[in-house]
């Protein structure tokens, strides 16, 4: 009964009651005689077990010696081959063959040969079968009388050249024997070597194993008695000694105790019926009272009882419900444990326990879903997320529909009004089948009295029914403020919201509202630096000399940063182009921009090159880094470029930042190798420029690293990648090329803000400019006065004609005077008239105001009273001073 019933107290008790009825008899230690009772199970199983015994020790021993044999005769087959094939071999024997005596010198050997190795003859035969060497030395030149075998089958595969292996069987004789042809250099046959041994040597080599295999026998034989003693020992210690009277009082004590106890019992046979079902069984699973040895298909049980009885799966600790009870069921099969075929169940009321179960499990799943929530939500800073975020944790664990609807001011950054009942549907997830718009972005008006309105005035959850729906509507509540609604919803087919639910709703909605509020506050800031950057960002590109110029700002998603860009006139038609990227995000890297960008107009101004403007620059963030210690813009970077549109050529400097992307008229994209210095306020190395030759209608597009640089992709994919954007169409406008060079971005929303500055490039027609040579000679400025006169009557600026040669003049004769050589004036005609004198002094002059008692110093007053601008800026060569003159209305 013990290997029917496991797991459980009731089968504990049965052995303990199994062992209570022990006879003394059964309690004492069994010798031998009492082992081989025929009257008690264990003696019979006992004697048929010796028997088995003996009769698989003697077939083993049978099965060795005739194994033994055969590998014996196979060992006899091998050696025979391998001495006549090493006597047939060996060398001198074709000589021997051929010699006078063949018996005299080949018979020694043989016998040597046949003694070494163990054989009973090694022979040697002419072509006509005579024997030359024998054991028997008698027979040595007699033919060999050949049995009829080796006639038909051996001496044909000689002939052939083939060496012979073969068992010949004679009247009293029985031999293993191995031929071997010899043959002469020429081919042509000499002899055969035969080697044979007996069949009673192979089976003397067997009887000498023979003890050994006995004895192995015998050892065996008496190992299994001893195993077969211990096994009745254990099987008598098994079955007590009892007597099957005995063993019948001992069932029914374990019938009784099976029906007293409290747990359900039931065995199932092979055929699909119910061997044994205990009281509680029966009550449990609500069988008849004859239910033993019948078929379950006979017994009206509901179908997943029925299938739990009669399936062949094992089930550990599962749970099955029974009308409405809620049973803990273990489930074995019996033929394993030496029963016959077919399943024990036992059943176990645990209804209690597992509604206790339930809501311990219900907690749990609760905690889970807080902590997933706390985990999942608010990992960004976007309110639209933050809300998606909410509403997927929820959805199919707490609710089958979720909406959150936000006060709208709340979407645009600002403060909670309250109250407000204009929300604005920021997620939704499932079928909510409520009030309202059925996509995010809509408006949804709380009306005055619904379980929004409630929600929203009390500050609480509220729990309502809304149709066939369960609703729970809870606030999004920071602080004093309410900033929206979350709304969870459960299907008719679901169970539907207790009061205990609404304290889980709160919990979910309050750690959704703080991150919410986070994500106002950065939208709100977010909002005010872009505004910020938008306004120290020039509002338009300013229409210049054959230079036509397009931008483009795209601030990143999580944030703005410092990237700018600027367009700077300056003298002589020339045009400064600047992009730059300042260390950090938000507010203070757009206050620093603003402060670089007006740092770099103030040098532009000065006319600096590029390579002073970059040195200034960097002296300018290290001295503001150190005033200003808490935070930092040492290591933004810049590039600053002057465009001439006389010569066409490009200066360019850089600190730290990308070079630039250079399109041919052609549509051929190319990244020019241009002079690069360490990022501005870290000091260390003299800035330089460089000189592009740029071609007219060349694009000369300058970015930030945002445009071609991520996290998941390197500079250089970044640039392969604008370089394919931008190439194929050298006719392309500025604005279509940062098109173009837009849709090289990673993705559609940077994680890093761009600033891109294309510009086109064009030249001064060779009519617009006219130079002179000045010789070092006083007499040489009335000259050159009237060569301008003409030259600003042939452009058709006769009014200027007065108002130019008196600036000329002034400024030739202060170049004569106080500057060195080379003097050269050239005139500029566009937009305006530029009048520009140039000289090899480094010398600038200075604007001041003459006394009454001077006899000189009022030419650069008088200049700066005609000019509309005047100004100086130093050249390799020298300086240039230069003045601007507008042109007369109506002048093209």
């Amino acid at each position: 009964m013990t290997r029917y019933l496991h797991g459980g107290y009731v089968f504990e008790r049965l052995r303990v009651r199994s062992r209570t009825h022990t006879s003394p008899r059964a309690r004492s230690r069994p010798g031998i005689r009492a082992l081989l009772d025929p009257r008690s199970v264990a003696g019979r199983a006992l004697v048929v077990e010796l028997v088995i015994v003996l009769l698989l020790v003697a077939a083993g021993v049978t099965a060795l010696v005739l194994q033994a044999r055969s590998s014996t005769v196979n060992d006899a087959r091998r050696v025979t081959r391998g001495v006549a094939e090493s006597f047939a071999h060996a060398p001198g024997l074709v000589a021997a063959l051929d010699g006078p005596n063949p018996s005299a010198t080949l018979q020694p050997r043989a016998e040597a040969v046949r003694k070494a190795t163990g054989v009973d003859s090694v022979v040697v035969l002419t072509p006509d079968s005579v024997q030359l060497t024998s054991p028997y030395p008698e027979y040595l030149g007699r033919p060999y009388a050949q049995p009829r075998y080796v006639a038909e089958e051996v001496v044909p595969q000689l002939r052939k050249g083939r060496t012979v292996t073969f068992e010949l069987e004679e009247a009293h004789y029985h031999s293993i024997a191995t031929t071997v042809p010899v043959f002469g250099a020429d081919g042509t046959p000499k002899g055969v070597v035969a080697v044979n041994i007996t069949v009673e040597t192979v089976d003397s080599v067997v009887g000498a194993d023979l003890p050994v295999l006995l004895g192995g026998a015998a050892a065996a034989v008496a190992l299994a008695l001893v195993a077969t003693v211990l096994a009745g020992r254990r099987l008598r210690r098994q079955t007590r000694g009892l007597c099957p009277a005995e063993l019948a009082r001992m069932y029914e004590h374990h019938d009784a105790v099976l029906h007293a106890v409290r747990e359900g019992v039931v065995i199932t046979g092979g055929d699909g019926r119910i061997m044994l079902a205990n009281d509680e069984a029966r009550r449990l699973l609500a069988l008849p009272a004859d239910a033993e040895r019948r078929p379950l298909a006979e017994l009206d049980l509901a179908p997943a009882t029925a299938d739990l009885l009669s399936s062949a799966d094992e089930v550990t600790d599962g749970i099955h419900r029974a009308g409405d009870r809620t049973l803990a069921v273990n489930k074995r099969p019996t033929a394993p444990f030496g029963g016959l075929p077919g399943n024990v169940v036992t059943l176990r009321d645990s209804t209690e326990l597992h509604e206790l179960a339930g809501r311990v499990e219900a907690e749990g799943q609760r905690r889970r879903l807080l902590y997933e929530a706390g985990m999942r939500i608010g990992d960004t800073l976007d309110m639209t997320h933050t809300c998606d975020e909410l509403a997927d944790v929820a959805l199919g664990r707490f609710a089958d529909a979720v909406t959150v609807d936000l006060v709208d001011a709340v979407t645009r950054g600002e403060e909670p009004a309250a109250p407000d009942r204009l929300l604005r549907r920021t997620a939704l997830r499932g079928t909510p089948g409520a009030a309202g718009p059925d996509a995010a972005g809509g408006v949804v008006a709380v009306a005055d009295g619904s379980p929004q309105a409630r929600s929203l005035d009390g500050g609480r959850a509220v729990l309502a029914a809304d149709g066939p729906h369960s609703v729970i509507v809870a606030p999004l509540r920071v602080r004093d403020g309410v900033l929206g609604l979350v709304e969870f919803r459960r299907s008719p087919d679901g169970t539907p919201y207790e009061h205990d639910d609404l304290l889980l709703a709160e919990e979910l909605a309050a750690r959704a509202a703080v991150s919410v509020d986070n994500a106002r506050r950065f939208t709100r800031e977010h909002g005010t630096a872009e505004a910020l950057q938008h306004s120290l960002l020039p509002r338009f590109a300013p229409r210049r000399t054959a230079l036509e110029v397009a931008h483009r700002y795209l601030p990143a998603r999580a944030g703005v940063g410092g990237d700018w860009y600027d367009v700077i006139p300056l003298p002589g038609f020339r045009t400064a182009l600047v992009v730059g990227d300042v260390v950090g995000h938000g507010i203070h890297a757009a206050v620093a921009m603003g402060r670089l960008r007006i740092a770099i107009r103030t040098f532009a101004a000065l006319d600096l090159p590029p390579e002073e403007m970059m040195g200034r620059l960097d002296e300018l963030v290290a001295q503001t880094d150190e005033e200003c210690g808490e935070y930092q813009i040492t290591g933004s970077t810049c590039a600053y470029a002057v465009y001439d549109p006389v010569s066409g050529i490009c200066t360019l400097a850089r600190a730290g930042h990308l070079g630039p992307a250079l399109v041919t008229p052609d549509g051929a994209v190319e990244y020019p190798e241009t002079a690069l210095a360490p990022p501005l306020g870290v000091g260390g190395r003299p800035f330089e420029s460089t000189e592009l030759k740029l071609d007219e209608g060349a694009h000369l597009v300058l970015f930030t690293d945002g445009l071609v640089e991520t996290r998941e992709r390197d500079v250089d994919q970044g640039l392969e990648r604008l370089r394919s954007a931008l190439a194929g169409d050298g006719r392309r406008s500025p604005e279509e090329t940062c098109r173009a060079a837009a849709r090289a971005l990673p993705a559609p929303h940077p994680s890093d803000d761009v600033a891109l500055l294309v510009a086109r490039t064009g030249r001064l027609a060779p009519d617009q400019v006219a130079e002179w040579d000045v010789p070092m000679d006083p007499s040489a400025v009335g000259k050159i006065r009237n060569a301008c006169a003409r030259r600003l009557s042939e452009w058709g600026l006769d009014e200027l004609g007065f108002t130019a040669e008196l600036i000329l003049s002034e400024l030739i004769t202060n170049a004569l005077r106080y500057g060195t050589a080379p003097v050269r004036v050239r005139l500029l005609r566009d937009t305006s008239l530029y009048c520009e004198v140039s000289d090899g002094s480094s010398t600038a002059p200075h604007l001041r105001w003459a006394a009454t008692t001077d006899e000189g110093g009022r030419g650069i007053f008088l200049v700066a009273q005609l000019a509309h601008r005047w100004g100086t800026r130093c050249t390799p060569e020298g300086k240039v001073i230069w003045c601007e003159l507008p042109l007369p209305d109506g002048t093209e």
